[in-house]
Protein backbone atom coordinates (compact mmCIF):
# COMPACT_ATOMS: atom_id res chain seq x y z
CA UNK A 1 0.00 0.00 0.00
CA UNK A 2 2.95 2.50 0.86
CA UNK A 3 5.03 1.57 -1.93
CA UNK A 4 4.25 4.81 -3.36
CA UNK A 5 2.36 6.71 -0.97
CA UNK A 6 3.40 7.80 2.67
CA UNK A 7 0.43 6.12 5.34
CA UNK A 8 -0.84 8.88 6.65
CA UNK A 9 -1.88 9.76 3.01
CA UNK A 10 -3.52 6.28 2.25
CA UNK A 11 -7.13 7.01 1.20
CA UNK A 12 -9.90 6.03 3.75
CA UNK A 13 -13.38 6.47 2.34
CA UNK A 14 -13.14 9.30 0.19
CA UNK A 15 -10.24 11.15 2.49
CA UNK A 16 -6.93 10.38 3.42
CA UNK A 17 -6.15 9.08 7.12
CA UNK A 18 -4.53 11.95 8.02
CA UNK A 19 -7.38 13.87 7.08
CA UNK A 20 -9.78 12.36 9.16
CA UNK A 21 -7.85 12.85 12.43
CA UNK A 22 -7.44 16.89 11.92
CA UNK A 23 -11.53 16.93 11.25
CA UNK A 24 -12.05 14.90 14.25
CA UNK A 25 -9.19 16.84 16.20
CA UNK A 26 -10.67 20.50 14.63
CA UNK A 27 -14.12 19.87 15.80
CA UNK A 28 -12.39 19.61 19.49
CA UNK A 29 -11.08 22.70 18.41
CA UNK A 30 -7.42 22.14 17.45
CA UNK A 31 -6.03 24.64 15.28
CA UNK A 32 -2.32 24.46 14.98
CA UNK A 33 -0.42 21.45 13.81
CA UNK A 34 3.24 20.36 13.08
CA UNK A 35 3.49 17.48 11.35
CA UNK A 36 7.05 15.39 11.53
CA UNK A 37 7.24 14.05 7.68
CA UNK A 38 10.12 11.52 6.67
CA UNK A 39 8.88 9.00 3.83
CA UNK A 40 7.53 9.93 1.02
CA UNK A 41 7.12 13.62 3.19
CA UNK A 42 7.24 15.96 -0.02
CA UNK A 43 3.59 14.05 -1.04
CA UNK A 44 2.25 15.44 2.52
CA UNK A 45 3.71 18.80 2.56
CA UNK A 46 1.64 19.13 -0.87
CA UNK A 47 -1.84 17.83 -0.17
CA UNK A 48 -1.99 19.88 2.97
CA UNK A 49 0.36 22.55 2.75
CA UNK A 50 -0.14 25.12 5.28
CA UNK A 51 -3.50 24.22 5.89
CA UNK A 52 -5.36 27.47 4.58
CA UNK A 53 -8.09 25.27 3.05
CA UNK A 54 -8.80 23.25 6.19
CA UNK A 55 -8.79 26.96 8.13
CA UNK A 56 -5.93 25.43 10.37
CA UNK A 57 -2.15 26.38 10.52
CA UNK A 58 0.31 23.41 9.70
CA UNK A 59 3.86 23.72 10.00
CA UNK A 60 6.38 20.41 9.06
CA UNK A 61 9.03 19.15 10.74
CA UNK A 62 11.75 16.81 8.52
CA UNK A 63 13.53 14.08 9.44
CA UNK A 64 16.42 13.49 7.28
CA UNK A 65 16.22 9.90 8.91
CA UNK A 66 13.44 8.06 10.93
CA UNK A 67 13.64 9.62 13.93
CA UNK A 68 10.66 7.02 16.39
CA UNK A 69 7.66 9.74 17.78
CA UNK A 70 9.90 11.27 20.24
CA UNK A 71 12.87 11.46 18.72
CA UNK A 72 11.09 13.77 16.24
CA UNK A 73 9.98 16.06 18.22
CA UNK A 74 13.54 16.95 19.61
CA UNK A 75 12.97 18.98 15.83
CA UNK A 76 10.89 20.96 17.37
CA UNK A 77 10.97 24.88 16.88
CA UNK A 78 9.94 26.92 18.99
CA UNK A 79 8.83 24.50 21.46
CA UNK A 80 5.72 24.58 23.22
CA UNK A 81 4.90 26.40 26.46
CA UNK A 82 1.94 24.50 27.43
CA UNK A 83 1.55 20.72 27.82
CA UNK A 84 0.67 19.54 24.06
CA UNK A 85 -1.05 16.52 21.71
CA UNK A 86 1.03 14.09 19.97
CA UNK A 87 -1.05 11.60 17.69
CA UNK A 88 0.48 8.87 15.72
CA UNK A 89 -0.91 9.48 11.54
CA UNK A 90 -2.23 6.38 11.39
CA UNK A 91 -4.60 5.77 14.00
CA UNK A 92 -8.41 6.78 13.76
CA UNK A 93 -10.40 7.03 16.53
CA UNK A 94 -13.32 9.01 18.55
CA UNK A 95 -10.91 9.41 21.52
CA UNK A 96 -11.72 13.04 23.21
CA UNK A 97 -8.73 14.77 22.21
CA UNK A 98 -9.59 18.02 24.78
CA UNK A 99 -11.08 15.51 27.54
CA UNK A 100 -7.03 14.14 27.44
CA UNK A 101 -6.04 17.06 27.72
CA UNK A 102 -8.11 18.64 30.67
CA UNK A 103 -7.72 15.02 32.18
CA UNK A 104 -3.39 15.35 32.06
CA UNK A 105 -3.68 19.52 33.41
CA UNK A 106 -6.00 18.57 35.80
CA UNK A 107 -3.83 15.61 37.48
CA UNK A 108 -0.47 17.69 37.09
CA UNK A 109 0.81 14.79 35.00
CA UNK A 110 4.22 15.07 32.92
CA UNK A 111 2.93 12.50 30.53
CA UNK A 112 -0.18 10.88 29.84
CA UNK A 113 -0.95 7.97 27.15
CA UNK A 114 -4.03 7.05 26.01
CA UNK A 115 -4.83 3.68 26.60
CA UNK A 116 -7.65 0.89 25.80
CA UNK A 117 -8.60 -1.72 27.73
CA UNK A 118 -7.68 -5.15 25.19
CA UNK A 119 -8.41 -8.66 26.19
CA UNK A 120 -7.49 -11.82 24.24
CA UNK A 121 -9.82 -14.95 25.07
CA UNK A 122 -8.40 -18.37 25.34
CA UNK A 123 -10.35 -21.09 23.40
CA UNK A 124 -8.98 -23.79 25.84
CA UNK A 125 -9.21 -24.81 29.08
CA UNK A 126 -5.73 -23.88 30.15
CA UNK A 127 -3.83 -26.10 33.08
CA UNK A 128 -1.51 -24.16 35.76
CA UNK A 129 1.35 -26.77 36.41
CA UNK A 130 4.64 -27.11 38.99
CA UNK A 131 6.74 -29.42 37.90
CA UNK A 132 4.65 -32.20 37.01
CA UNK A 133 1.90 -31.52 39.21
CA UNK A 134 -1.36 -29.31 38.04
CA UNK A 135 -2.31 -27.01 40.71
CA UNK A 136 -5.04 -25.47 38.85
CA UNK A 137 -7.87 -25.76 36.02
CA UNK A 138 -9.20 -22.37 34.23
CA UNK A 139 -11.61 -22.86 31.31
CA UNK A 140 -11.07 -20.50 28.32
CA UNK A 141 -8.94 -17.66 30.13
CA UNK A 142 -10.02 -13.94 29.03
CA UNK A 143 -6.15 -12.34 29.52
CA UNK A 144 -6.91 -8.23 30.07
CA UNK A 145 -4.41 -5.57 29.23
CA UNK A 146 -4.77 -1.81 28.25
CA UNK A 147 -2.69 -1.36 25.13
CA UNK A 148 -0.83 1.77 23.63
CA UNK A 149 -3.76 4.07 21.67
CA UNK A 150 -0.70 6.38 20.26
CA UNK A 151 -2.04 9.24 21.49
CA UNK A 152 -0.12 11.30 24.37
CA UNK A 153 -0.20 14.26 26.17
CA UNK A 154 3.17 15.91 27.12
CA UNK A 155 4.59 18.43 29.57
CA UNK A 156 6.71 21.46 27.47
CA UNK A 157 9.61 19.95 30.28
CA UNK A 158 10.06 16.70 28.06
CA UNK A 159 12.34 18.17 25.45
CA UNK A 160 15.04 18.16 28.40
CA UNK A 161 15.09 14.37 28.03
CA UNK A 162 15.26 14.65 23.90
CA UNK A 163 18.16 14.36 22.47
CA UNK A 164 18.61 16.33 18.62
CA UNK A 165 18.57 13.99 16.22
CA UNK A 166 18.36 10.69 18.47
CA UNK A 167 16.42 8.34 17.58
CA UNK A 168 13.61 7.60 20.29
CA UNK A 169 10.29 5.56 20.59
CA UNK A 170 7.63 6.67 22.52
CA UNK A 171 7.35 3.85 24.76
CA UNK A 172 10.95 3.96 25.59
CA UNK A 173 10.40 8.10 26.48
CA UNK A 174 7.67 6.65 28.69
CA UNK A 175 9.98 4.21 30.50
CA UNK A 176 12.45 6.69 30.69
CA UNK A 177 10.63 9.07 32.59
CA UNK A 178 9.04 6.41 34.90
CA UNK A 179 12.82 5.45 36.00
CA UNK A 180 13.22 9.55 37.13
CA UNK A 181 10.04 9.29 38.62
CA UNK A 182 8.40 11.25 36.92
CA UNK A 183 4.32 11.21 37.19
CA UNK A 184 3.08 9.10 34.04
CA UNK A 185 -0.84 8.52 33.73
CA UNK A 186 -2.56 6.57 31.93
CA UNK A 187 -5.64 8.02 30.39
CA UNK A 188 -8.29 5.11 29.85
CA UNK A 189 -9.79 5.68 26.44
CA UNK A 190 -13.36 3.60 26.00
CA UNK A 191 -14.46 4.92 22.50
CA UNK A 192 -14.02 3.73 19.13
CA UNK A 193 -9.87 3.12 17.97
CA UNK A 194 -8.66 1.91 14.87
CA UNK A 195 -5.08 1.27 14.33
CA UNK A 196 -4.34 1.26 10.58
CA UNK A 197 -0.45 -0.34 10.92
CA UNK A 198 -1.19 -3.31 9.10
CA UNK A 199 -2.80 -4.22 5.39
CA UNK A 200 -5.74 -6.38 7.13
CA UNK A 201 -6.73 -3.58 9.45
CA UNK A 202 -6.55 -0.49 7.20
CA UNK A 203 -8.98 -3.10 5.00
CA UNK A 204 -11.49 -3.59 7.78
CA UNK A 205 -11.02 0.23 8.73
CA UNK A 206 -12.36 0.48 5.09
CA UNK A 207 -15.13 -1.84 5.34
CA UNK A 208 -16.30 0.30 8.35
CA UNK A 209 -15.57 3.46 7.00
CA UNK A 210 -17.76 2.48 3.54
CA UNK A 211 -20.89 0.55 5.87
CA UNK A 212 -21.24 3.92 7.73
CA UNK A 213 -21.74 5.89 5.14
CA UNK A 214 -24.17 3.85 3.82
Amino acid sequence: FTKDCPKPLLPLGDKPILEHILIKAKSEGFFNYVFSINYLGNMIKNFFGNGKRFNIKIKYLMEKFPLGTAGALSLLKPRPKYPFIVCNGDVISDIKLSELLDFHIRNNAFATMAVKPYEIKNPYGVAKIKGNEIINLEEKPVIKSHINTGVYVLDPLIFNYLTKNKYLDMNILFKNLIKKSKKVLAYPAYETWLDLGRPKDFNRASRKIKSVKK
